[in-house]
């Protein structure tokens, strides 16, 4: 069974995502969440959107000074991120242009920190027509500092989500062909809810995707 065409929610055909700046001197005032959990739902996002066919992009700001997450770039280990010296990337003609030829009118977007470099170009693509989305879980900031760019974001139309919501989102159907690997990825980042999930096939046998 493949993805139905739903214009009221994600899909893998009909978003892009974006993930800005997910550098390690970023998680030095990293206040929100714990670091682990922000690494780790980055990892998970990028995965789950390789599975789905997602067209990426990777952004940097001054990568000489500060690499990619090592295992978010592992993702994508060829693709050499967009790195700018401005805090609005949409600012940067590149990445604009990858969202144009990506083709999607739907954008979603993870980063740090979420209160400058993820509200800023949230806050661009809204002015030019794009329907945003943004992953709490996989941005941070500071604890005040997250908090007023979610509240900022949303007051001005973009739509919060979690990481497991999206993957869910995208998957729908665990009858679906995404389902197998999907479900992996859920053992491996999904905390808890993975760990269920390793215990329930456990117990009875089963293999995602054959119910």
């Amino acid at each position: 069974m493949t993805a139905t065409k739903d214009d009221t929610l994600l899909t893998p055909e009909n978003h892009a995502l974006l993930l800005i700046d997910h550098q390690y001197l970023q998680l030095l005032a990293l206040r929100s969440h714990p670091n682990e959990v922000v690494v780790n739902n980055a990892v998970f996002l990028a995965k789950a959107a390789k599975v789905f066919k997602v067209p990426t992009l990777f952004t940097t700001a001054f990568a000489e000074r500060q690499a990619l997450f090592k295992e978010l770039q592992a993702v994508h280990p060829d693709q050499v991120p967009i790195d700018r010296t401005g805090l609005n990337s949409w600012d940067d003609p590149r990445v604009v242009q990858w969202v144009k030829q990506a083709g999607k009118q739907k954008l979603v977007m993870a980063g740090l920190w979420t209160e400058v470099c993820l509200s800023m170009p949230v806050l661009s693509a809204l002015a030019a027509d794009y329907e945003v989305y943004f992953v709490t879980d996989a941005s941070g900031g500071t604890e005040e500092g997250h908090e007023r760019g979610v509240q900022r974001m949303i007051q001005a139309g973009a739509r919060p989500l979690t990481t497991i919501a999206y993957v869910s989102e995208l998957q729908r159907d665990w009858s679906r062909p995404s389902a197998e690997p999907i479900a992996e990825l859920f053992a491996e980042h999904g905390g808890g809810f993975g760990q269920g999930l390793r215990w329930e096939w456990q117990l009875l046998g089963l293999k995602e995707g054959t119910r």
